[in-house]
């Protein structure tokens, strides 16, 4: 088997005619506003225009790419919008009559418009430039672009409207994380409607029953939303005076989704239409609107594949070529002469896993070109049809093909955990799957299996888990169809394979990976594994391959039996002449058919025959045969942290068996696989695929990369848009089916669902149309962890710049407010401001950039376009006039976002102490993966001389289960060490064992809401703050898309021990809610915080931990005149 082992568009449109828009199908009109006599809205990723009676719509950018408004300004002259052009999301204006679009934001990270002030001098803005974790708040931009955008006083908003005097502001305090892909959700980030007074910082909520009530409009004493409170979300009113709400709008359809307004109408979208609504007469119509333009996305075309999109690889039988899969597409590249070839061109199917026959003659893969995958067998030329082999009447996934040796048969496994074989030699009979075994575990990939043909093709090696979740090896015999364990189970078997010459298998176990096999909990990061390399010997009747040695003297005699030099010169002369007509016997052998001896098994007592091999025990994550007697190992990181890798192998080994010689011979790569022969290997190095002998591998290359580097550049598919949609549409729901943990999908019929949304296809205008309604259709079922993403796109735009500041302007000058102070022992929380010898302080003033003036007229952002990690002069004075300035270089960065994170930590841990008088540790965890493991393990034992925790995983992004966490918070006192100096510790000395509490809120997920959950069932301590997300259900190991776009289907739903899904779409609540007042917030307080240091100092008082005192010393001397003083 030589299966790919991954460690874990130039568009010719002068050849096509434009696309029209067609008016039979329904097409997706979005985010509809509305001017005294026009309405705006987006369709095709750009904004057109229409009379407000409907009619024939014109565009009025070309921009694309725009991903939020548009809004009409309070006059109707100019519009707003936001788009993604250069790899930043800013916002833009263009005139309501056309002409070039004006740019107004240039700081990095999403600038997002949400609407105008009353007055129409400045914009609304979400963004989160000033935050510390991943929370939106709202900013006043002023429509020119000049000045500092002025963030109103709320400590998160992710929408608002003004009132019409501007003094209040009705707002969703916060983002829901998935908006458009969960429908009916009831967790703790259901949105309320908020008003608040701008200067006293009052509030009132918008009556709810834990509804979603979105897109807060005030028009007049009336503040319209959206909400779901009564089924399908539509239309409410809240009267501001009487504190009454009413629903305005019956609905039994689709969802309205955005909402708009001006005078006595408003504007709303119900999924692609666009209604108003007379607010004089209650009265509710459809705009009629008819698209009249070309649509540039539609053009099928000639695209260039990058490397990026290669998803698998395999390396055709002698080494001369490679086979990818790559958007869908199967290509070939040569290793040295000759032309990329894409053998399949195919728009309207997806291709996978390629495989090349070892005769190489053909190339095998899965495509779902008759609807479901199905094996397919093509001639390496791509010059005929293919054969294709249907894999049974129940199709799934299907994964990892693997040819036998005569290139008869194929084994390969399945979405559904089951490793099959398939004859494709018309002479061995029908070709119909044969079921070989089924694994015991689900992971968060694709199937386990990694099985490979014997060199007679009789035999299939494989390992699968046992019952203890650690694998075994296990081999099938073709002949009796049955199948037989071989190693012992006290072991983590990984990697089988046969050597060339079918006397013995290779394979590495682990016998300390058990801690680290979870795999979803935080107890197995950092677990330091290793694996042996084994040979098993499979006959009874082979010697060992790896005898004793012995270095000994050679004695007189053999010295004698020497030839003398002329008779050494003769011998050495036949040897030659014996060699040439050996090499000519061989060549014509190599004509000839020579048949492949039997493999020969004996599985009484095969488990005596396992050897270890003379391989330092290391980590590792692959093993591929070379040649007769050589294997490749590939080494991972030595422990299971996901935050220390990124799937990269540090070394890759080459043993070979006659020597006992172990080589490092390739680093940093990614991917290896060998040739059939044994003689090549094909391995990815960074972006790059290369081709080399294996016995030329050697990191001493002059570029660290051995062997050829193959061509890439023809990797070219013919892309027809609509086409390759209509595909990723059944591929959504296809992944569902097939992945999706509830096999009655919550109570939802996947075909009558797929069936509503299907007219939608033919109505598309882009690429993101197809991720609105995937977002909308795949929301349907109801599930946290919906996620859908749309292909990945490369950016090469210098990024702008930060300097880790806020700023004030004073006397046309902008002035540091507030320096960030980073950690800059980290590269992460690198603060610019802060570095030895800068010397720049709160109060300076920032006089120019480069040597060019900067005044608050500039847009202080736009100086530092495209400077983000590139040194910077800046001139720095005490005041405004620039009198004794000077310059200071400086490296800005392209985030700010992690050295504020530091140092907001750092600021809790100081309000902490002050407020606790030192009694009360504060640990925060970011999320429940690798950084929120080491944040764990560096503030938690840097504290254990505290008396209580505090533990705060507000904004949790979630990651693992932290049974690790829970486990340390509730350790308990064992035993105490006494000794002559230092300390008196207690055992365990890693702990805290006063009171704890956790603080929560609705911005802590998935991972987020299992820890506080955990901590409550544990009995740690009370949970403060608000309820979380409340989606805990697991997801990962998905097919990818055609094009690069990402599906989810939640695989894995976690349930408590009283039998019931108590988080998904609940979220956990508080013992004692806290919600973040904008007041207080405002004033320098974290309620939050300042609760849970309450509720400990008063534990502390009561319940004190435990203090242990040395017992007195034993004397055995006090009678016996020994003892004394």
């Amino acid at each position: 088997m030589r299966r790919m082992l991954f460690a874990p568009l130039l568009c010719l449109l002068a050849l096509f005619a434009l696309p029209q828009v067609h008016a039979q199908a329904p097409h997706l009109l979005r985010a509809p506003s509305i001017s005294e006599t026009q309405i705006a809205f987006r369709y095709a990723d750009d904004i057109w225009l229409v009379s407000r009676d409907g009619g024939a719509a014109r565009r009025l950018t070309s921009t694309s790419n725009i991903t939020e408004g548009p809004y009409f300004s309070p006059d109707g002259n100019t519009i707003a919008y936001s788009a993604n052009t250069g790899g930043n999301t800013d916002i833009y204006t263009i005139s309501a009559t056309g002409g070039a679009p004006k740019r107004i934001t240039y700081r990095p990270g999403g600038n997002f418009v949400t609407g105008w002030t009353p007055d129409g001098h400045d914009l609304l803005m979400q963004s989160m430039q000033n935050a510390v974790r991943v929370y939106f708040q709202l900013y006043r931009v002023h429509a020119d672009g000049s000045g500092l955008p002025e963030r109103l006083p709320l400590p998160s908003a992710w929408y608002g409207t003004l009132s019409p005097d501007g003094s209040h502001l009705a707002y969703n305090p916060w983002l829901q994380w998935q908006e458009e892909s969960w429908k009916r959700y009831r967790g703790g980030q259901t949105q309320p409607v908020w008003i608040v007074d701008l200067k006293t910082l009052d509030r009132v909520k918008i009556p709810r029953e834990n509804s979603n009530d979105r897109y807060p409009l005030w028009l007049g004493d009336s503040v319209y939303f959206l909400s779901d409170r009564n089924g399908p979300t539509t239309l409410f009113r809240y009267d501001v005076k009487s504190k009454e709400v009413k629903q305005l709008v019956e609905n039994h359809g689709f969802e309205l989704k955005t909402l708009g307004g001006r005078g006595n109408t408003l504007v709303y979208e119900q999924f692609g239409t666009i209604h108003l609504y007379d607010l004089t007469g209650g009265a509710d119509h459809l705009v009629n609107i008819s698209l009249d333009g070309d649509l540039p996305s539609l053009v099928p075309h000639l695209a260039k594949i990058n490397s990026s999109e290669i998803q698998n690889a395999d390396i055709s039988p002698t080494g001369v070529r490679a086979v990818f899969e790559a958007h869908g597409d199967i290509f070939t590249v040569p290793a040295e002469k000759g032309d990329v070839r894409n053998l399949t061109n195919s728009s309207g199917s997806a291709e996978r896993s390629p495989a090349w026959s070892p005769d190489g003659k053909r190339i095998a893969y899965f495509s779902d070109a008759t609807g479901e995958y199905k094996l397919y067998l093509r001639d390496q030329d791509g010059l005929s049809a293919p054969k294709v082999i249907d894999l049974g009447p129940d199709p799934t996934y299907y994964y990892s093909p693997a040819w036998s040796p005569d290139s008869k048969r194929i084994v390969f496994s399945d979405k559904r955990l089951n490793l099959w074989y398939v004859n494709v030699d018309p002479a061995l009979g029908p070709a119909k799957p044969i079921k070989v075994d089924t694994d015991l575990r689900e992971g968060f990939g694709p199937s386990g299996f990694s099985a490979s043909f014997s060199p007679d093709s009789q035999w299939i090696l494989y390992a699968r888990s046992l019952p203890s979740l650690e694998d075994a090896a296990f081999l099938y015999s073709i002949a009796t169809g049955k199948s037989t364990q071989i190693t012992d189970g006290m072991s983590n078997v990984t990697n089988p394979v046969f050597d060339k010459n079918g006397k013995y298998l290779y394979f590495t176990a682990s016998t300390d990976i058990g801690p680290a096999i979870d795999g979803f909990g935080l107890g197995s990061l950092n677990r330091t594994t290793t694996a042996n390399v084994y040979i098993a010997v499979l006959s009874k009747d082979e010697k060992s391959p790896i005898p004793p040695e012995s270095d000994d003297e050679k004695s007189k005699a053999d010295d004698d039996k020497k030839p003398a030099p002329g008779d050494a010169a003769k011998s050495d002369e036949k040897k030659d002449a014996a060699k040439d007509s050996d090499k000519k016997d061989d060549k014509d052998k190599d004509k000839k058919d020579k048949p492949t001896p039997p493999t020969k098994i004996d599985l009484d007592g095969i488990q005596q025959r396992i050897l270890a091999l003379p391989i330092p025990a290391r980590n590792y994550v692959t093993l591929v045969a070379g040649k007769e007697g050589v294997i490749l190992l590939g080494e991972g990181n030595a422990a299971a942290n996901p935050s220390a890798g990124n799937g990269i192998m540090r070394s890759v080994w080459r043993f070979t068996l006659e020597t006992r010689k172990t080589e490092d011979v390739l680093h940093d790569s990614t991917a290896i696989a060998t040739s059939f022969d044994g003689e090549k290997a094909l391995y990815m190095k960074g972006s790059g695929w290369f081709i080399a002998k294996v016995s030329d591998l050697n990191p001493g290359a002059a570029d660290g990369t051995p062997g050829k580097g193959l061509n890439l550049d023809g990797m070219n598919a013919k892309i027809d848009p609509r086409a390759e949609w209509r595909q990723m549409y059944a591929e959504s729901w296809r992944i569902e089916r097939e992945f999706f943990y509830d096999p009655g999908f919550h109570g939802l019929n996947l075909k009558k669902i797929s069936d509503k949304y299907a007219p939608y296809l033919d109505g598309l205008s882009c690429r993101n149309d197809l991720t609105y309604l995937q977002k909308e259709m795949l929301g349907e079922i109801t599930v946290g962890h919906m996620f859908i993403g749309g292909p990945h796109t490369d950016n090469d735009t210098p990024k702008s710049g930060l300097l880790g500041a806020d700023y004030a302007v004073d006397h046309d000058r902008y002035k540091f407010a507030h320096i960030v102070n980073g950690g800059n022992w980290n590269p992460k929380m690198y603060s610019p401001l802060t570095q030895p010898g800068v010397n720049v302080h709160e109060g300076d003033y920032l006089l120019a950039v480069n040597g060019t003036p900067l005044h608050a007229t500039d847009n202080l952002y736009a100086a530092f376009e495209g400077l983000a990690g590139k040194q910077t002069t800046i001139t720095v004075g005490s005041n405004p006039e620039g009198s004794g300035s000077r310059d200071v270089l400086v490296v800005p960065v392209s985030s700010e976002g992690e050295m504020r994170f530091h140092a907001w930590i750092e600021e809790n841990i100081r309000r902490t102490n002050e407020l606790s008088n030192g009694q009360i540790a504060y640990v925060y965890l970011p999320n429940t993966a690798g950084e929120g493991f080491d944040s764990f393990n560096r503030y938690f034992f840097a504290q254990t001389d505290k008396k209580a925790v505090i533990v705060d995983e507000r904004y949790n992004q979630g990651g693992d289960i932290a049974d690790y966490v829970i486990d340390v918070l509730k350790r308990t006192p064992m035993l105490n060490y006494e000794s002559r100096q230092g300390l008196h510790t207690t055992e365990p000395t890693g702990a805290i064992f006063g009171p704890k509490a956790m603080l929560i809120n609705q911005n802590a997920g998935s991972g987020g809401d299992a820890m506080p959950w955990l901590f409550r069932q544990a009995k740690l301590g009370p949970l403060v703050g608000t309820r979380t997300w409340g989606g805990l259900v697991g997801i990962g190991g998905y097919p990818t898309l055609l094009d690069g776009g990402s599906i989810t289907a939640p695989r894995t739903a976690l349930y408590g021990l009283h039998g019931e899904f108590e988080i998904e779409n609940h979220g956990v609540a508080p013992d004692v809610e806290v919600e973040d007042d904008p007041k207080l917030v405002a004033a320098g307080h974290d309620p939050q915080l300042e609760k849970a240091v309450s509720i400990l100092l008063d534990e502390l008082k009561q319940n004190p931990p435990p203090q242990f005192v040395t017992p007195p010393y034993p004397n055995y001397h006090q009678n016996d005149g020994l003892g004394g003083k």
